[in-house]
């Protein structure tokens, strides 16, 4: 059975990667594809890598016929989510991939993204797209919220060994580095190639907002209500894609990094895509270019107790359209890797 998909904000790097990742995929077609100002031309014209593929043109949101669709894609900026969503017939499932519905209290939401949350009847619903943690609940909801491509990499190296209570949740410093494909396709200053190229750029110092969703998983992951701070502090790299985060956290007492991978080995051995790489074996961003896998690693710090864990990936494909193609999987109760086979791409 074929089922019929649409893609709002196509015209941005995470709706070309939906594209490029569907058109692999056998059990899924691309009936729509929205965007703004770029409606009415073809993906050819806008991302001409494409141009070999049958796709229907561009069109307004308002266009599109929902009756014939099955599952929609929204990647479409913060804020814009939650009032087109609002609108969407509600037994349509969805997969979004802004940031309107990761946050559980609408309070915070407004905080850190500076409006009220503008749907608040649908937050409930949602449940977090982070699937080797939630995919019994994804595979029953009509509404996944696509995790942020740095919390993705994040909690997939600390959640198991919290949750094991081997990893403590007090003064845990995130490293984090990302492509400039993370920042979006949009036409800003600091992203001209003389601006980033030949160096590295700390953004968003002490504020960036994929703070507070990295602090709500892990309090979940231990059990607690609230009152986890991280320090968090991200970083442009001077290439196109590739996320790596690094960890420094207190490990319980009498835990040992043996102890940390013996954990992380048991977790994740059933995982089709996050990987416990060999002890010798440093994760970098080169080893899962343009795949959905996550590549992670622990090591002893030179502090007594503290241990440093190493995460990789692709933050277009892993860090964002992979995982809700991954989502879109469980959502359609078929085979989790269906679609997202790929090998990373070396050189």
């Amino acid at each position: 059975m074929t089922h019929s998909i649409a893609i709002l904000g196509a015209s941005g790097y995470t709706g070309a990667e939906l594209v490029r990742l569907i058109a692999g995929h056998p059990s899924f077609e691309i009936n729509a594809l929205s965007a703004d100002r770029k409606a009415g031309q073809t993906m050819a014209e806008v991302f001409p890598h494409l141009r070999h593929l049958d796709l229907p043109a561009l069109v307004k949101i308002e266009e599109i016929d929902f009756s014939q669709i099955d599952l929609c894609f929204c990647a479409l900026p913060h804020k814009t989510s939650q009032a087109v969503i609002s609108s969407l017939p509600r037994d349509l499932k969805i997969v979004d991939l802004s940031a309107d519905f990761r946050l559980d209290d609408p309070e915070v939401y407004a905080e850190w993204y500076g409006h009220p949350h503008y749907a608040k009847e649908l937050a409930p619903e949602a449940v977090y797209g982070l699937p080797e943690f939630y995919r019994d609940q994804i595979r029953t909801t009509k509404l996944v919220a696509n995790p942020g491509c740095y919390p993705t990499a994040v909690l997939l190296g600390l959640v198991p060994g919290i949750q094991a209570g081997q990893l403590l949740t007090e003064d845990i410093i995130i490293d984090a580095k990302s492509g400039v494909s993370g920042a979006g396709r949009g036409l800003k200053e600091n992203l001209l190639f003389c601006e980033v190229s030949e160096g590295i750029h700390p953004y968003s110092v002490a504020s960036h907002r994929h703070a507070p969703e990295i602090e709500q998983e892990v309090a979940k992951a231990a059990g607690l209500d609230d009152g986890v701070f991280v320090n968090f502090t991200p970083h442009l790299m001077p290439m196109n894609r590739g996320e790596l985060c690094t960890c420094y956290v207190k490990m319980a007492d009498g835990v040992t990094v043996d102890d940390l991978r013996h954990t992380y080995i048991e977790r994740f051995r059933d995982e089709p895509f996050v990987h416990l790489t060999p002890k010798d074996v440093v994760p970098s961003t080169r080893q899962v270019r343009g795949s959905n896998h996550c590549f992670v690693n622990i090591y002893q710090d030179r502090v007594p107790g503290r241990a440093i864990i190493v995460s990789a990936l692709d933050n277009l494909v892993r860090g964002s359209s992979g995982e809700a193609i991954h989502n879109m999987n469980l959502m359609f109760n078929l085979p989790e890797t269906t679609g997202l086979t790929q090998a990373p791409m070396f050189p």
